[in-house]
């Protein structure tokens, strides 16, 4: 079996700011009320006429521009997205025309917050498998389109941008470990009502307010630790190695609380834990590549070094996983 690597990483972070100081202009909130809760001290929100495939197709092109290889080479192109360009056709089809990924097949995936593993699971299979010799992985996102800036409770929380990664066969082994898991009887404490089959818009959804993002965030907290804690654990035994052995956790950047608890059930020390929830918020599916990224780039992540990634979305969908950089 073809063994599996991250070969490079791109992102692409709008320049718009949102900080907690203007959000305090826009609904009952306060700076400090949302750093104690969350960490989260400022988001970042995409331009009027941008939409997650221009992300994608920034993060992508840095992502190619870091490796080498070129678009001819992508065999799949993989979107995780909860804030598609539109119902149909594909983000991953507007970013594989305009990258020029003339050879590679095109999707979206969707599994809330957990897309981008997700997305590298299905990468992952399709090299092992001989399939293919190269993946292009894209976490990209405008959440902030969903949100309702007069539910405090939600729009405080959310930013855009987009993250990507190439994977590659290799003989050395990359990806050590990846699980994933679902369940759906809480699907409705976190979900977008409006616009799908089962309540497509209309003039009263639209009154209702139901197009935007709806959560119950107490319960969607206690789900959350439970759940990456869980995926942490069985991502480190499938590894074969100790948490003692992980030298950065990167998770999902939805709430610093969330992070922190995780990181005190494996008993690691705060300096291993990549935290941006203060600068970006949570980019839901992007949020993964993206501190990846940031984390490479920066020099903090050298050859060698074990990452484990963990992450929780609607669904609920959850995972964890181990990679060697």
């Amino acid at each position: 079996m073809n063994s599996v690597r991250i070969i490079s990483t791109g992102i692409s972070i709008p320049s718009n700011i949102l900080s907690n100081s203007d959000l305090e202009k826009m609904v009952d909130t306060s700076d400090e009320w949302i750093t104690a809760r969350t960490g989260i001290k400022e988001r970042r929100i995409v331009d009027k006429d941008k939409a997650s495939s221009d992300l994608g197709v920034e993060a992508c092109l840095d992502a190619i521009e870091n490796s080498p290889i070129s678009p001819n080479d992508i065999d799949v192109l993989i979107v995780g997205t909860i804030s598609p360009d539109y119902i149909f056709p594909s983000t991953a089809c507007l970013i594989q025309n305009r990258i020029g990924a003339d050879n590679a097949y095109a999707f979206d995936l969707s599994a809330g917050c957990s897309g981008f593993l997700y997305a590298l699971q299905v990468a992952k299979g399709m090299i092992e498998s001989g399939q293919l010799n190269t993946a292009l992985v894209v976490g990209a996102e405008t959440v902030s389109r969903f949100m309702d800036y007069e539910d405090r409770g939600t729009c405080i929380l959310f930013g855009d941008g987009a993250g990507a990664v190439i994977l590659q066969k290799s003989e050395r082994k990359g990806i050590m470990s990846l699980c994933l898991k679902s369940n759906g009887e809480r699907w409705d404490l976190l979900y977008l009502p409006g616009g799908g089959s089962r309540l497509p818009a209309n003039e009263e959804s639209i009154k209702k307010r139901m197009h935007f993002v709806k959560m119950d965030g107490k319960e969607v907290f206690k789900v959350a630790i439970k759940c990456m804690g869980d995926a942490s654990v069985e991502a480190i035994n499938q590894a074969g190695i100790k948490p003692d052995d992980i030298d950065h956790f990167i998770a999902h950047q939805a709430n610093y609380r969330i992070m922190d608890a995780v990181r005190r059930r494996l008993d690691l020390p705060t300096e291993k834990v990549y935290m941006n929830v203060d600068r970006y918020g949570n980019t839901s599916c992007a949020s993964v590549p993206i501190a990846l990224d940031e984390a490479v780039k920066s020099g903090r992540v050298k050859e060698g070094d074990l990452i484990l990634f963990s992450v929780f979305g609607a669904g609920f969908t959850w995972g964890a996983a181990v990679i060697r950089w």
